[in-house]
């Protein structure tokens, strides 16, 4: 005997648009066609509105609100960038090791695990919205403690406090975009918490180059310091962002879900046509739960088929995303610009934020170009060209560590291939692994589902920047960037085999996607 619903499951359930309703009108006055990966709704008696269906008009609402949800990434990104200078001063200031440097470089990343892990829950309980205030929250108080930190033990706790507040921005920014934004141009504002991150590492540099000049007393307590900046404007700034719809669908509050679906949609018939969807996914997935529960049940005790495929592409993804060494050589830059040739401070910094630049521009033209060319063209671009430069960096640096003179085309060898790689994954995984991420999972797994793919995110990332410096001490900076070239190789293997295209289609079409790719 089946058991009765909650209150909470029979509201999705009871949901049905009126006959009168503009779902209805649309119904009557669209087909749908579908061609090839790419489906869209085009009036049967209006042939120019189908030759723009694959110009969709970006809807201003859902921008403003996806650049107010991305702002949050902005604190993981001025982090990275600032204490790759930082780093130099408080290394001298505090005189630590080599060791204690890697150890707290990575101990951010690492404590981000626990608010990857705990984000997903969360923000099924609470909403995406108040999730990504305490994100904020949380960073600005870790930013506080660093500012004013007076020992390495007291920096370390403001790490660690960082840490959990970067795991939470991580993983809600992106899932809350991908909820909020139309299948169209799902690709452009999910991608941009990258863009974010880019920005703020170039914030970062110009930080660094900025503050350079002061005592070595003051100048990393106040690089470390301004993160409360932007902190403070996310929190504030969250407060205009409305709740994402398919949370709102999950609780049962339909007529609010509809009222953003119609403000985030180009007709009220596309509104209550992306409701209808909602709405059956949320039966078939949320039936008998609430509040996350059974969700690790469903992925790791009896997952299906279906399942399985999405937790290997995600996992996958956020896994090779940090093996590929982007954070670390970031994070290094300066030490093996400095190993390359380039001994002076100001130059030090100068060169990472030429760095920064094409990072940022190149993040920005993923973006714009996501939605057009598709996922796995981009990402199989960005990690193929991530190898050469990789393995262009290792030819460089392995070339000027065998030889006491200096080239200056071996240096300039090392500063391109290092823009280049950065370049490459911003074309491929920077974007893309937030954009799969949070797209790919159902909807009862999706919060939780991308807390874990960023959970391992964030572990390969902090073991990755926790043994940089180590490893290539005993192979060298170029043997290094030579295992990171061969580990991006098997990057673009594994993506040509197990991650699909997903442009233009919807959330709920891509739940259907990996159903579809099982019963084959």
């Amino acid at each position: 005997m089946e058991d009765s619903p909650d209150p909470e499951q029979s509201n999705h359930r009871y949901y049905h648009p009126l006959p009168a309703s503009d779902f209805y009108a649309a119904k009557t006055d669209l087909k749908y066609e579908r061609k090839g990966e790419r489906s869209s709704w085009v009036e049967e008696d209006d042939v120019a509105v189908g030759s723009q269906k694959d110009k969709p008009r970006l809807n201003k609402y859902a921008l403003a609100s996806a650049i107010l949800a991305s702002t949050n990434s902005i604190l993981l990104g001025y982090d990275i960038g600032v204490m790759s200078g930082a780093v130099l001063f408080i290394k001298e200031n505090l005189r630590i090791t080599s060791t204690q440097v890697e150890i707290l470089v990575g101990c951010l990343n690492v404590c981000s695990l626990i608010g990857s892990l705990a984000s997903g829950k969360t923000s099924d309980s609470i909403g995406r919205r108040y999730t990504i205030i305490l994100a904020a929250s949380t960073f600005l108080i870790g930013s506080l403690l660093m500012g004013l930190a007076p020992s390495f033990t007291f920096l370390m706790a403001g790490r660690v406090v960082a840490g959990i507040g970067v795991g939470y921005s991580l993983m809600i920014a992106p899932v809350y975009v991908a909820e909020l934004s139309p299948s169209l141009s799902r690709g452009f504002l999910t991608s941009l918490p990258e863009v974010f991150v880019s920005i703020g590492i170039l914030l970062g540099y110009i930080s660094n180059y900025a503050l350079s000049g002061l005592s070595h007393e003051i100048n990393w307590r106040l690089m470390l310091g301004l993160a409360a900046l932007p902190a403070i404007a996310v929190i504030f700034g969250v407060l205009a962002m409305p709740e994402s719809p398919r949370w709102l669908v999950m609780k049962g509050r339909f007529q609010e879900a509809r009222d953003i679906l119609v403000r985030t949609s180009e007709t009220k018939g596309e509104a209550e046509m992306r409701l209808a969807e909602i709405s059956e996914a949320a039966n078939a997935n949320i039936l008998g739960r609430s509040h996350g529960q059974g969700v690790w049940k469903a992925m790791f005790v009896r997952p299906s088929r279906a399942v399985l495929r999405v937790l290997v592409a995600a996992i996958g993804v956020n896994f090779f995303m940090q093996a590929s060494g982007n954070d670390a050589v970031v994070y290094y830059s300066p030490q093996v610009f400095r190993e390359a040739g380039i001994h002076s401070e100001k130059q030090l910094v100068g060169v990472t934020i030429v760095m920064g630049i094409a990072k940022t521009c190149f993040a920005l033209v993923s973006a714009l170009f996501l939605d057009r060319v598709g996922r796995r063209p981009m990402l199989l671009l960005g990690s193929f060209g991530m190898a050469v430069s990789l393995f262009g960096l290792g030819l460089g640096s392995k070339f000027l560590d065998q030889h006491d003179s200096k080239p200056e085309w071996a240096i300039a060898l090392c500063v391109v291939a290092v823009c280049c790689a950065v370049s490459f994954f911003s074309i491929g995984l920077g974007p893309i692994t937030w954009v799969y991420s949070s797209e790919i999972f159902p909807m009862r797994l999706r919060a939780q589902g991308s807390g874990l793919a960023i959970s391992v995110n964030r572990l390969v990332s902090g073991m990755v920047s926790m043994t940089f410096l180590s490893i290539s001490e005993q192979i060298t900076f170029g043997g290094m960037f030579f295992v990171l070239g061969g580990i991006m190789i098997l990057a673009t293997i594994f993506f040509y085999c197990f991650l699909p295209e997903t442009k233009g289609k919807s959330l709920e079409e891509i739940e259907a996607l990996f159903k579809d790719d099982e019963a084959h």
